[in-house]
């Protein structure tokens, strides 16, 4: 019931407190299948310096609108691009969601069909509803990665676009972008990467020596980019981010709010009111750690993953779903959904529901979590 009367602050943060203590926490060390983290403690000062900032009307706030562009840029130019086009979003979901909207409305198809990866994510679901996309799967070859030739047999007049995906939610996985860029420009059409996980790790991988395709706008079929700084970030939920090469797909869904403080201002978001103090900890996160600083991060979770991964071969009766190629490491066993709900009983924050339980090395997680957990597996394994 709505309260008659107010409580005192202790009171209501006592109760919030009991009513969250069943909540994993990152810092437990228990969640292991989360793409996103702790997050960084200067990103949290930055939120809460600018907690009041709302980019939904940014003739408000324009410092705020300056410094998120500054953002958009500096993302871009990781993704290989010297000026880009696009805006810290809500996260992943909404990012992919506004590349199928821009395709969409660029393609004027009266019946549109998107070609996407079986591994894409269910994001990609939603947008085909709510934009009334036909979604077309495309087969995936034996390493999980997308076959290419399907994808260039499933093109029709229809098709507004392609989607690969630069770091599987499953799996880690990179699909072949370079050979769908070249695709998309044979058949003159744009591709989208979701590089919502892999876009904060495969530069930095790629820069420490690992054999990981090139992804992003170096390849020139690549319209747009789906990259979310609160994943590998560490920068506070919500912080994604969506990077088109080209001014006309902002454009493209762009509608006219005419009574905010700046006047004509046009929307390309989903979201109208959107938080300022995200885009500002996306721009203030980058300018603290730079290209070394994250590289050091990704170099400690990328080690962490080939030794996590070699641990598991040596329980009997766990086997890896493939070699991982960013820091995700995923694995089966016999009577998977037991062992899962068995290890969930023990505390961990895992998922089996794809058939197989992945663990997901982000910056919280520490060699001697994942050490716990591997006595626990093992003993769980043995049905002890």
């Amino acid at each position: 019931m709505f309260p008659e009367r107010g409580a005192d602050e202790d009171e209501v943060l006592e109760e919030l407190r009991r009513k969250t203590a069943k909540d994993l926490t990152f810092d437990s060390g228990k969640i292991l299948g989360s793409m996103c983290t702790y997050p960084h403690p200067f990103a949290v000062k930055v939120i809460t310096e600018f907690i009041d900032r709302n980019l939904g009307d940014p003739g408000l706030h324009t410092g705020s609108r300056k410094v998120e562009e500054e953002a958009v840029e500096m993302l871009s130019n990781l993704l290989g691009l010297e000026r880009g086009y696009g805006h810290i979003v809500s996260g992943g979901t909404e990012a992919n969601i506004l590349a199928v909207r821009a395709f969409r409305n660029l393609a004027e198809v009266e019946k549109p069909e998107l070609i996407l990866p079986k591994s894409a994510h269910f994001s990609f679901i939603k947008a085909g509803e709510m934009l009334g996309v036909k979604l077309v799967w495309a087969e995936l070859n034996d390493d999980y990665t997308v076959n290419v030739r399907d994808v260039e047999e499933k093109i029709t007049d229809n098709t507004i676009g392609i989607v690969g995906i630069a770091g599987t939610t499953g799996l880690g996985v990179v699909d072949d972008i370079p050979a769908l860029s070249d695709l998309a420009l044979d058949y003159g059409l744009p591709l989208h990467v979701d590089a919502a996980f892999g876009g904060f790790v495969i530069p930095f991988a790629k820069a420490l020596g690992y054999d990981i395709p090139d992804f992003d706008f170096r390849l020139k079929g690549v319209k747009s980019v789906t990259i979310d700084p609160h994943k590998m970030g560490m920068v506070p939920i919500p912080a994604g981010g969506i990077i088109f090469r080209e001014k006309k797909y902002i454009d493209a869904i762009s509608v006219l709010a005419p009574y905010l403080a700046g006047g004509r201002i046009w929307q390309a978001t989903i979201t109208g009111t959107r938080p300022g103090a995200n885009a500002l900890a996306v721009w203030a996160m980058i300018k603290r750690l730079g290209f070394e600083g994250y590289k050091e991060i990704v170099r400690k979770a990328m080690e962490l993953s080939r030794w996590f991964a070699g641990e598991l071969k040596k329980i009997p009766g766990v086997y890896l779903i493939r070699e991982p190629v960013l820091n995700i490491v995923s694995f089966g066993t016999e009577n998977l959904e037991w062992v899962e709900e068995e290890l969930k009983r023990r505390g961990w924050g895992i998922s089996a529901h794809r058939g197989y339980i992945r663990i997901v090395l982000m910056p919280h997680v520490r060699r001697e979590h994942l050490e716990e957990f591997l006595r626990d597996l093992g003993e769980v394994v043995r049905g002890k």
